[in-house]
């Protein structure tokens, strides 16, 4: 079984002006293993196929991911940011499942203040 190191994004609404609401990004550090690791190509009619990935990293939870599972919105892997598809609680791990490529909200804060590419 693979290990995994890597930064999960987690969303946080935030007031930025009266009645305006917009969402705040994190990136916390996380360690685990890759329970499985499978890609694949969709034909979506552009020019380039898609690139898909249907992989799932367990990761040791803390408390901040346990109370956040529902504000997970991309991990780190292979220098990419993936969607978080779905989440299965396996107390003391979250077993993380990740699709398309994510294309959301830039990082705006991080545990280290360090952006980008966790590798």
């Amino acid at each position: 079984m693979a290990k995994y190191f890597g930064k999960i994004g987690f969303a946080e609404l935030v007031e930025t002006a009266p009645d305006v609401w917009t969402e705040q990004i994190t990136e916390r550090s996380y360690y685990g293993d890759i329970l499985q690791d499978y890609r694949k190509l969709e034909n979506s009619g552009d020019v380039n196929d898609d690139i898909t990935v249907t992989n799932k990293i367990s990761i040791l939870a803390d408390p901040y991911a346990t109370e956040r599972i529902q504000s997970m919105r991309y991990i780190w892997y292979l220098g990419v940011k993936w969607k978080v598809s779905h989440v299965d609680v396996q107390y003391p791990r979250l077993a993380i499942n990740i699709g398309g490529e994510y294309h959301g909200e830039e990082e705006s804060g991080s545990e280290q203040g360090s952006t980008g590419d966790p590798w």
